[in-house]
């Protein structure tokens, strides 16, 4: 054979990245998902990461639920301009499935590197929000430990 006729990954199926188990089982079952068929059907892939943002924005900051582009601007003090540009941009891009009642004649194309962008920053801010304020407790306990240990008076 002279042509290659399909390229894949056998293993590890998908590229998601283990993460712990604090962070709520549904975003990461949209995460691993939205890995997994990113090649095959990106416009999921995005509806999915586009899910996960809009999860974590629930979970981690506590949005009350309504619609995205609202939740987005509810956190846009909250952090960095660059990382709310980005957020901002997956809602765009994600856009694809969530509002086909408006124009079902709409068709949003994402090609694969875009919802591999997309999930690259979902994996962002789980690592950042979730992730990096669980070792950060981790490690201000300890420091907290650690001086309590000093005080306790000595036998």
């Amino acid at each position: 054979m002279d042509k290659e006729l399909k390229e894949w990954r056998l293993y590890p199926e998908g590229g998601a990245k283990p993460f712990p188990d604090y962070i709520p089982a549904a975003i990461r079952a949209d995460y691993v998902e939205a890995c997994l068929i990113s090649e095959g059907s990106p416009k999921a892939a995005a509806t999915l990461a586009r899910r996960c943002l809009q999860g974590v924005i629930r979970d981690y900051w506590k949005v009350k639920p309504g619609r995205l582009v609202d939740e987005i601007d509810a956190i846009k003090d909250e952090t960095d301009p660059l990382t709310w540009e980005a957020i901002d941009a997956v809602r765009r891009l994600g856009n694809i499935g969530a509002h086909m009642e408006k124009d079902i004649n709409l068709i949003v194309d994402v090609d694969p590197n875009e919802a591999n962008l997309m999930i690259s920053l979902v994996e962002t801010l789980l690592s950042e929000w979730y992730v990096g304020r669980h070792e950060r407790e981790v490690r201000m306990k300890a420091v907290v430990a650690a001086a309590d240990a000093k005080k306790a008076p000595a036998p």
